[in-house]
């Protein structure tokens, strides 16, 4: 990674930001009111930002549910990837999600994301199952990932 990147936690003034990287990454996006809601009503959300020079560059969402964290979404915008930003956006959450208590993190992918899976993999996710037609765009199947903390 050659820029320098910054985390942070999400605020409600982030929306805007992290709504343009979602519409622009996901054929399924989240609705600007629905990262609204996660932000004012949702007590398990957290939303870890990347930010560089240029702005907002990644998100990366989960809830905190006791002793587990599941990842709701994570992006990258189109034209920071393939820099690494996304490894270091899931590095940073793994510790922020270790940090509130976590001992394990769960994840869907589409099977066909095969940088994502690859990645996921690299940081000790390992297959859960599969979850059939689970995305319904097109009822691709999603790979359900974990990794325990404490392995």
């Amino acid at each position: 990674m050659t820029e320098s990147v910054k985390f942070r936690k999400m605020t409600i003034h982030d929306v805007d930001a992290v709504y343009e990287i979602e519409r622009q990454s996901f054929t399924l996006a989240w609705t600007k009111e629905a990262f609204e809601q996660e932000m004012l009503k949702n007590e398990f959300a957290y939303y870890v930002l990347a930010e560089t020079a240029d702005g907002v560059v990644g998100y990366c969402g989960m809830w905190l549910v006791m002793d587990e964290a599941h990842i709701t979404n994570i992006a990258i915008s189109p034209q920071k990837r393939g820099k690494k930003f996304g490894e270091a956006l899931m590095r940073e959450a793994m510790e922020r999600a270790k940090a509130q208590g976590a001992k394990l993190m769960t994840l869907e992918a589409r099977v066909s994301n095969i940088a994502a899976l690859n990645l996921y993999k690299k940081l000790g996710f390992k297959n859960g199952g599969i979850r059939k037609g689970y995305y319904t765009d097109n009822q691709e199947d999603a790979i359900v990932m974990w990794v325990n903390f404490d392995e």
